[in-house]
């Protein structure tokens, strides 16, 4: 995946455009809502996602698989962001604690040992009483059941690149542990989960 990416980024440099998905926006003013000061983004790619936080005075912190992505993050959105290079299956990355931590279409690019790996990661850099906002494609998206079958809801659409596809039942199956407090369906490019988990929650 490394090298996926890394090549995506050299020849597509900012390939999703400069305005921030729906989902950013949206998790945007939930944590507004919930007083979140810190926020850690696995994955932060150029940092289309993390301005809608900064700009609400938010300090943001990411990690991506990407030096391009880094680089061009740091182009255009200035160097005084810390982002960690690096794969998300490293977590953690700092000691800090976050108020916030936002994955936005990350989880379903991972295997099973490796998602409850990022969850599980997530939760204990969350402080006590804080947020985590996934994404995760549907199995609504038309490119459900398309590409290579690598196993169940899983398949490969792009060369490298297989893809897991949620529904409500494995959302509660990998996220109940984690504090799982919300489920709603956002429309991006794809039918999209907004998943929320707070820290402190009672677990299932």
């Amino acid at each position: 995946m490394p090298e996926f990416w890394e090549t995506n980024f050299i020849e597509k440099q900012a390939m999703w455009g400069f305005q921030p998905a729906k989902s950013a926006v949206l998790t945007r003013g939930f944590f507004l809502e919930k007083s979140v000061k810190n926020v850690l983004i696995p994955g932060i790619g150029y940092g289309r996602n993390a301005q809608v936080f900064r700009e609400k005075g938010m300090t943001v912190t990411g990690i991506e698989i990407s030096e391009t992505a880094i680089e061009l993050a740091r182009k255009h959105y200035g160097s005084d962001i810390t982002i960690y290079h690096g794969s998300v299956s490293d977590m953690p990355f700092d000691t800090t604690h976050y108020d916030g931590i936002f994955a936005y279409a990350l989880i379903h690019l991972l295997d099973p040992k490796a998602r409850q790996k990022l969850i599980q990661d997530c939760y204990n850099q969350l402080s006590e009483g804080g947020y985590m906002v996934f994404t995760a494609i549907s199995k609504q998206a038309p490119t459900y059941g398309k590409g290579k079958f690598i196993s169940k809801d899983c398949y490969e659409i792009h060369d490298g690149l297989p893809m897991f596809f949620y529904d409500t039942e494995s959302i509660e199956e990998e996220f109940g542990h984690a504090g799982l407090v919300e489920i709603t369906e956002v429309q991006e490019n794809f039918p999209f989960f907004l998943i929320k988990c707070r820290k402190g929650n009672p677990l299932r």
